[in-house]
């Protein structure tokens, strides 16, 4: 196998872009990765595109990458299409350093767009089941029926402000409250079809949120909730610590001019903000938008006939793997997914200078960080507490802002990751800069299915 470099990296804002479909999104970053790398479209010999809800939203199924990228005179080429949750983009990214690495393309594109947002909330947050092994929801919302509560000794005043579940909103009016309706009925409906309305049922009596199929939330904030509440009551984790990742989050976001979110917010803030699934706040959890990134990957010798050598950055390792039916005591999917690319690339943990993990909340960061050999188990709070995590940190963690804050849309967010680890390497990441980065690692999971993620792709990059 060939050694691969990046010569292109980039990624537009986040956030609500309700005028601009997904042909307009991957138009904006192929533009950019193309001047990024300084090379004309012709040159790209395949494509791998990443996109999760097109089909659902606009029934656009099956040939998307074509339909996307034909208007950008990329076509004739093999274009593979990548739908893998939340990983979808990491696989792309995974998919084009193949073809590089194996000889059959000298220059390879992986690009993800996707629209998350939609007026219909019910709608966008029940899309997210999508992401789960649907056949079998029903039995799933049987078992959590049936399981005990996990108790938690945290301090009074954590629990007191974790009591505070909605703030004071204006009220609606009478046309928005009859959208409203509308909405919660078509779901209902479009769910109970789907699914089956005895399983909608039991969806919304386990997820107390309200609306169709039971919630103002993605059905994932659970997951996450009752992963932390387990981590609590088994290291003594608090969710202060999870508001301290949080907090660093949203303040490496205000140098980071792409992240959706661009403010700072204090730990007490987060800590107050309204809860979502206790222990998770408003402030912990990654927001909704839509977005797009893209990632170009040469071979060597291509990189130095382009003669952009400075520039480019060597993949070291990258990795994709699925999940597995395993116990609670066994090693998850991130901790066998980061051994196989520590092997691969000759590294360990004590090798990486800083990491973008998948944060859709910020407990996420903290489950990551021990599972991929940052810090013992039980202790990546305490280590986040202590400042490691921060930019400026002996560890950093997401300098964009992660999920969390930059934002994640779908099929863009594994490429965005990337990006990030390009920007830094080349040195050119601005205040939010990690001083000495030669080494960088991405990891990105995708859906759940039992006790892990479904799908997973981890990649180290290396400055040369």
């Amino acid at each position: 196998m060939r050694d691969v470099y990046v010569i292109g990296a980039h990624t537009i804002k986040f956030g609500k872009h309700l005028e601009k479909g997904i042909k307009e999104l991957t138009a904006m970053t192929v533009e950019g990765v193309l001047k990024d790398a300084g090379i004309d479209r012709k040159q790209i010999q395949s494509a791998w595109f990443s996109n999760s809800g097109w089909g659902m939203r606009n029934f656009q199924h099956c040939i998307r990458g074509e339909v996307a990228l034909r208007p950008l005179g990329i076509d004739a080429i093999p274009i593979t299409n990548v739908e893998n949750a939340c990983a979808g983009g990491s696989t792309a990214f995974h998919g084009a350093w193949k073809d590089v690495s194996l000889g059959i393309s000298e220059i390879s594109l992986a690009v993800g767009a996707e629209k998350v947002y939609a007026p219909n909330k019910y709608l966008m947050f029940a899309g997210f089941m999508s992401g789960m092994d649907v056949e079998l929801i029903g039995e799933m919302m049987k078992q959590a029926a049936q399981m005990p509560r996990v108790k938690i000794e945290v301090p009074r005043e954590q629990m007191e402000a974790a009591k505070k579940t909605k703030k004071a909103g204006k009220p609606k009016s009478l046309r928005d409250r009859v959208q409203d309706y509308w909405y919660m009925f078509a779901t209902y409906v479009a769910l109970g079809e789907s699914i089956g309305y005895d399983t909608l049922k039991l969806l919304r009596e386990t997820s107390k949120g309200g609306g169709a199929g039971g919630s103002d939330r993605s059905a994932f904030m659970d997951v996450y909730a009752y992963a932390a509440r387990m981590h609590m009551k088994k290291y003594g984790s608090t969710q202060r610590q999870i508001a301290v990742i949080a907090s660093k989050s949203h303040w490496h976001s205000t140098m980071n001019p792409n992240a959706q979110y661009n403010f700072d917010l204090t730990i007490d803030e987060v800590l107050k903000d309204r809860v979502v699934s206790f222990p998770l706040t408003r402030s912990m959890c990654a927001p909704i938008g839509d977005g797009s990134a893209s990632v170009i990957l040469a071979s060597e010798e291509m990189v130095k006939r382009l003669g952009g050598s400075s520039r480019a950055i060597k993949v070291r390792a990258s990795v994709q793997v699925s999940g597995r039916t395993r116990g609670e005591d066994d090693p998850d999917i991130a901790e066998r997914a980061s051994q196989i690319a520590y092997q691969r690339s000759g590294l360990g943990p004590k090798d990486i200078d800083f990491a973008e993990v998948h944060d859709a909340t910020a407990f996420g960061e903290l489950h990551q960080t021990e599972a991929l050999g940052f810090f013992p188990a039980g202790e990546g709070g305490v280590y986040a507490e202590k400042g490691e995590t921060r930019v400026g940190g002996k560890k950093p963690v997401n300098p964009s802002g992660g999920l969390l804050s930059r934002g994640h849309p779908i099929g863009a967010s594994g490429l965005a990751q990337i990006h990030e680890l390009v920007t830094q390497l080349r040195g050119e990441a601005g205040k939010r800069q990690v001083q000495g980065a030669r080494i960088a690692m991405a990891e990105n999971g995708g859906g759940v299915i039992g006790l892990e993620e479904a799908a997973m792709c981890i990649h180290i990059l290396e400055k040369v």
